[in-house]
């Protein structure tokens, strides 16, 4: 006789499979454990067009709606941002009324259901800065309380300044005050039963914020990949066979907001400093766009690069993986990146890459699968970018041997792999009497697979 099915409350304010970064991340969990476990999802209202428009059926999803007050509030506080320009600091302290409704209406719809053990176990998965409370905890005394993954919090590198000015890091100072300020927020993670955390660097905070013992601390990076961005093995060996030769461009991809802290800038000018011999060697792809997209395009311009490098612009989720998979290297030198995505889409698509060694890409690439570099300065990340560069104009063999090693790499973070990393977690927090339901059981909520 099969077991019954875990049924697990997943709050999730953003779920959005048409939305980019936390959004579709958290749409990728919702995807994967509906497949495996009897899953009541609380979303926001807003995300009802995505998810319907994605063919999910709508049995078990409840929508928090926004009060009128609250629509009105965003559209005002929207005006203290000033345009084209990403204030996240201010925009997280102007918003937060928004989620704070959310928090307060999920309470309301679901403690005493909580409180009456009608789930096995809940699980708040966004948002995923650690800076919010969830009201909901204080009800779940015989229920397993699961929060994250939380990511954030880390400050810029000391040699960065002028960009953390440019990005109003002296604003960050609301961070500390939200956590004494805000009901709830200690609470939430004192009581709750395991937190999930997407890097080292938030783990170490949290656990000396809140002096948390290590068992209620797991690191679990927050992003995954679709195997759609994996090519076959065979496209991988023909497109860099072991007898690779250096005598064809070296193609280096670049996939990232057009902002300073994701210093394509350094792309650049680590390109210009190559001897010219290795520089006309090189094709190289910017995908994205910001506010730093006419700059970028004036200094390509002044360094006579305008045939090495090409702007592509912004480009959908569903259309950047042929852009991976006909690249040869991966340069994402950001110096404050919590989770880096992109990162984990060039690992599964077979490519080395040089990341800045800080914050989440930095415990992603290992030695065997690309370059890390110290964020010391602008200046001394350009020199060695450039020096990491001609590494496989110096040694052609790394590139197969290393894309390689980032394919099997990238594995452990497939979408599928990472649900069942979580129900294996949820079976260790639930009582023993309930177990969780086995992949092959009959799907109860009908969410499309994902693309293979």
């Amino acid at each position: 006789m099969n077991p019954r099915p875990l049924k697990v409350l997943l709050v999730i304010e953003q779920c959005n499979p048409d939305w980019s970064s936390v959004p579709l991340l958290a749409y990728h969990y919702f995807r994967e454990l509906s497949n495996r476990v009897q899953v009541t999802l609380v979303t926001h209202e807003r995300n009802r067009q995505g998810l319907t428009r994605a063919g999910v059926n709508l049995d078990r999803i409840v929508y928090i709606a926004e009060s009128a007050f609250t629509q009105h509030y965003y559209r005002w506080a929207l005006q203290f941002i000033p345009q084209g320009m990403n204030n996240w600091p201010l925009y997280h302290v102007l918003t937060y009324p928004i989620y704070a409704e959310f928090n307060r209406q999920v309470y309301q719809q679901f403690h005493q259901a909580v409180i009456g053990g009608e789930y096995d176990l809940v699980h708040v998965l966004t948002p995923m800065m650690p800076r919010y409370p969830v009201k909901l905890v204080q009800v779940c005394h015989k229920t397993p309380f699961v929060l994250g993954p939380v990511n954030g919090g880390i400050p810029f590198p000391p040699g960065f300044a002028g960009i953390a000015q440019q990005e109003f890091a002296y604003l960050n100072f609301f961070r500390s005050l939200g956590r004494w300020l805000i009901p709830g927020y200690r609470q939430t993670y004192e009581q709750a039963t395991q937190i999930l955390v997407g890097s080292t660097y938030t783990y170490g905070m949290l656990q000396g914020l809140f002096d948390l013992p290590e068992d209620r601390l797991q690191l679990f990076y927050e992003n995954g990949v679709d195997q759609g961005f994996t090519p076959a093995p065979e496209t991988v060996h023909q497109a860099r066979p072991a007898s690779f030769s250096i005598a064809n461009p070296l193609k280096l991809l670049f996939v990232g907001r057009l902002v300073p802290y994701k210093c394509a800038d350094v792309v650049i000018a680590a390109i210009a400093t190559l001897p010219k011999q290795q520089q006309q060697k090189i094709q190289c792809t910017l995908v994205g766009d910001g506010p730093q997209g006419t700059v970028l395009a004036e200094q390509i311009e002044t360094l006579g690069l305008q045939k090495q490098i090409n702007m592509v612009g912004w480009i959908s989720q569903n259309e950047i993986a042929p852009y991976y998979q006909q690249a040869d290297l991966f340069c994402f030198p950001s110096i404050r990146e919590f989770g880096g995505a992109v990162v984990l889409e060039a690992m599964a698509s077979g490519l080395p890459c040089i990341v800045t060694n800080y914050g989440g890409i930095g415990e992603y690439v290992t030695p065997e699968t690309g370059f890390k570099l110290e964020p010391v300065s602008k200046a001394q990340l350009i020199v060695d970018l450039a020096a990491s560069i001609q590494q496989f104009f110096q040694h052609p063999e790394l590139l197969p041997q290393m894309s390689e090693q980032a394919l099997q790499r990238a594995g452990a973070f497939q979408w599928p792999h990472k649900a069942e990393e979580l129900i294996s977690l949820y079976n260790r927090l639930i009582p023993p009497k309930v177990t969780a339901k086995t992949a092959e059981q009959p799907n109860p909520i009908a969410v499309p697979a994902a693309d293979q």
